[in-house]
C-alpha cells in the first residue's frame, strides 16, 4: 500500500515547482511506493498559508520561505525544512521604471504590495534604511494573484517578486522594471522556497521522507537538463490556467533551471552559513519575538533546518 504525502504548494503552480510535476508524471513517486498530491493556495482561495497546514497536520509538507519556519519555531510550532527548491534567492523587490523610483530609499512614503507574511515589512524596511532611508512605507495588503497586476497598474509603488516569473512575463510583456536585489544592500537573505514538514512528522516517516526527495531530485535533475521538455510536462500534468503561454513557461524554465542545483551539483542541500547568515541578522536587527512578545536573543539554527533526509541520495538518477 503507497503512503500518502500532501505536498501545500507556496504558489499556484509554476516553474520553482517543475521537479515535482515531472516526478509525478514520470511515476518516480508511484515507483517509490508514494501517493502524492499537491494542493494549490489557489483551491481555497488562499485562505490558508502552507506552513500551517502543516501546523495543523492538513499537509505532510509544504513550500514555504525559510522566514516561516523560523516564524513557526518562535512560537514553539517544531516545523523544519527538509530541502530547499532553489540553491539560492531568485526574488527581488520590483518597481516600474516609469514611476522613478530606481533604489530602495526612494520607496519612503510609497505603497509595497504586501502579502502580510510575518518579517516581511521588516525586511523591506531595513532595505530602505540600509539605502539611508527612513524606512517608511505604505503596507497594502493584497491578494496573491492580484499583487503582479497592481504593480503594473501603479495601484502599488513596489512589490516582491520572482525574476524567474513576473521578471520573465515584463520581460515579454515590454515591461521596464528595476530590481532592488537582497544581497545588494546587505541583507543575507535565506533561502527560499524551501520544503517544509513537522519535526515529528520527518523523523516517524523517515524512510517515506527519503524516497520523496529522492524522486523529486531525479524530477529537478531532469528539468535542468530538460528545460523544454520539463516546461511542457509541467503545463500538462500542472493543467493550471496560468501555464497557458508556452513561451513564457520556456522561458521561465530556462531561466529557472540555472537555479536547481548549488556549486557542487546537489539539489535540495542547504548550506549551514546561509541560515547563520539570515537569522543572525535577524536578531541583530531585532525582528525574532517569542509567543509572548519579548525579543529572541539567541536561536539554534540547526533545529531550523536538516540536510539528513537527503544523504545518500545519488547525483544521477534516470527517470
Amino acid at each position: 500500500m503507497n503512503t500518502t504525502i500532501r505536498l501545500a504548494l507556496d504558489r499556484t503552480p509554476n516553474t520553482n515547482h517543475t521537479g515535482f510535476y515531472v516526478a509525478l508524471a514520470k511515476g518516480a513517486y508511484q515507483q517509490a511506493g508514494l501517493d502524492v498530491t499537491f494542493i494549490s493556495p489557489d483551491q481555497e482561495n488562499y485562505q490558508t498559508a502552507p506552513a500551517r497546514r502543516v501546523a495543523q497536520s492538513d499537509a505532510h509538507l509544504a513550500i514555504t520561505p525559510s522566514e516561516s519556519v523560523i516564524s513557526y519555531q518562535s512560537n514553539g510550532v517544531p516545523l523544519i525544512a527538509v530541502a530547499t527548491l532553489l540553491a539560492r534567492d531568485v526574488s527581488a523587490i520590483m518597481t516600474l521604471k516609469e514611476s522613478g523610483i530606481d533604489r530602495p530609499q526612494q520607496l519612503d512614503g510609497k505603497v509595497y504590495a504586501s502579502y502580510g507574511a510575518r518579517y516581511e515589512e521588516d525586511i523591506i524596511r531595513q532595505m530602505i534604511q540600509n539605502d539611508d532611508g527612513r524606512g517608511q512605507f505604505v503596507a497594502h495588503k493584497s491578494p496573491w494573484a492580484n499583487i503582479w497586476r497592481a504593480l503594473v497598474t501603479r495601484e502599488v509603488d513596489a512589490a516582491w517578486c520572482w525574476l524567474t516569473w513576473e521578471g520573465v512575463k515584463a520581460d515579454i510583456d515590454g515591461i521596464d522594471l528595476n530590481q532592488f536585489l537582497f544581497d545588494e544592500y546587505e541583507i543575507p537573505y535565506g533561502y527560499n522556497p524551501v520544503l517544509t514538514a513537522d519535526r515529528d512528522w520527518a523523523e516517524t516517516n523517515a524512510d517515506a521522507l527519503r524516497a520523496f526527495l529522492e524522486a523529486t531530485a531525479a524530477g529537478f535533475r531532469f528539468a535542468m537538463k530538460n528545460p523544454d521538455e520539463s516546461a511542457r510536462i509541467l503545463m500538462k500534468t500542472a493543467n493550471h490556467p496560468t501555464l497557458t503561454n508556452r513561451n513564457f513557461v520556456e522561458q521561465s524554465q530556462q531561466m529557472v533551471s540555472g537555479y536547481y542545483l548549488d556549486a557542487e551539483g546537489n539539489w535540495g542541500f542547504m548550506h549551514r552559513t546561509i541560515w547563520v547568515s539570515f537569522v543572525n541578522w535577524m536578531i541583530r536587527n531585532r525582528m525574532l519575538t517569542d509567543s509572548q512578545g519579548d525579543i529572541i536573543q539567541r536561536m539554534d539554527v540547526d533545529t531550523l533546518f536538516t540536510n539528513k533526509f537527503l544523504e545518500g541520495i545519488p547525483a544521477v538518477i534516470r527517470l
